[in-house]
């Protein structure tokens, strides 16, 4: 059903979040930790979203509802549920499922349950890939049930036009967590479409369609069509994870202006660690995880870049608190 699936949506909470002079893309991550999993509205206060289709048995396209906020309640689309996650996990985790509220089960119709978080594309995202990074386990599919992870993107300018659809496959993964990844470039032709990431299930007959997801992270991995540095080797900084402070190691074959610096999963720079001429062969810097202003920058994901005249070379760190 994947193959078929026709979305027509329109632009909702999250975008109005977004301050109208920055409309660009913006890191996500969520645990569902910090989220009442007894609250009826907690999904969509976080910016979650549903969309349904319905198709007859033979795949047909019947009809489209939505888009709505994410419910919490256990019978439609999505629910936060305890005690599914590992140690990596923690205590509440996101179930995705159909809309068993849809009657249409009981006459064999299809149900395609969407649930996503969606931004808009920005110019000055042109050249970004962006991953969509989760964890996910089995839950009760039965019988023809389905479900897939995704990254798609939509254009408003032509009626709501599904213009990409990356999807993973999650109907038969196992039934202990793993984790998965998904990638976008963006490109030219995106700028004022909708992005969206999520899940989507499409059962009948009541059948389960369950799968549980949890340490979500959406994030920019990387840039199109920058040159890699030449005559330099960055090494990989240890101890990584770290906590307090962890080294940075890189060498040079010639003598030249360098910038080593550090910037957070939105691409914005946080530190820098060195800005100047080098002489060639072996160099380290030291990070004890505080940023140019002055203070100490969160837990989390960063990435340092080493920038010569020739392009540059990046790699990723994470620190702990």
């Amino acid at each position: 059903m994947l193959s078929r699936m026709t979305m027509t949506l329109v632009a909702a909470a999250l975008i109005a979040l977004i301050p109208a002079a920055c409309l660009a893309l913006t890191p996500y991550s969520q645990d569902f930790e910090g989220l009442d999993h007894t609250d009826p509205g907690a999904l969509g206060a976080d910016g979650w979203l549903v969309y349904g289709n319905v198709f007859d048995s033979l795949g047909g396209y019947l009809y489209g509802y939505g888009t709505y906020p994410a419910p919490n309640d256990g019978f439609a689309f999505c629910q936060i549920d305890t005690g599914q996650g590992g140690v990596d996990q923690g205590q509440q985790q996101l179930v995705v499922f159909s809309d068993y509220n849809n009657t249409d089960h009981g006459v064999g119709n299809l149900i395609e349950s969407n649930v996503f978080q969606e931004q808009m594309i920005a110019a000055g995202d042109v050249g970004q890939i962006w991953h969509f990074d989760f964890d996910a386990k089995l839950g009760n599919i039965e019988g023809a049930s389905i479900a897939a992870a995704f990254i798609k993107t939509l254009d408003p300018a032509s009626g709501w036009a599904l213009t990409n659809s990356i999807t993973e496959d999650m109907t038969a993964i196992p039934a202990e967590w793993s984790g998965y990844r998904i990638s976008i470039e963006i490109s030219a032709d995106l700028v004022d479409q909708i992005l969206q990431i999520g899940f989507v299930n499409t059962a009948s007959n009541y059948e389960g369609a369950g799968i549980f997801y949890d340490n979500i992270n959406f994030f920019i991995g990387g840039f199109t069509g920058v040159p890699a540095a030449t005559g330099v080797l960055l090494n990989q900084n240890s101890p990584n994870p770290f906590n307090p402070s962890t080294r940075i190691d890189f060498s040079l074959d010639r003598s030249e202006d360098v910038e080593l610096a550090v910037f957070d999963l939105a691409g914005r720079k946080i530190a820098t660690l060195h800005s100047g001429e080098l002489a060639d062969g072996q160099h380290h810097v030291d990070w004890d995880g505080t940023a140019d202003s002055g203070g100490a920058v969160a837990a989390g994901h960063y990435r340092y870049v080493l920038q010569t005249s020739t392009g540059s070379v990046a790699r990723s760190m994470v620190l702990l608190k």
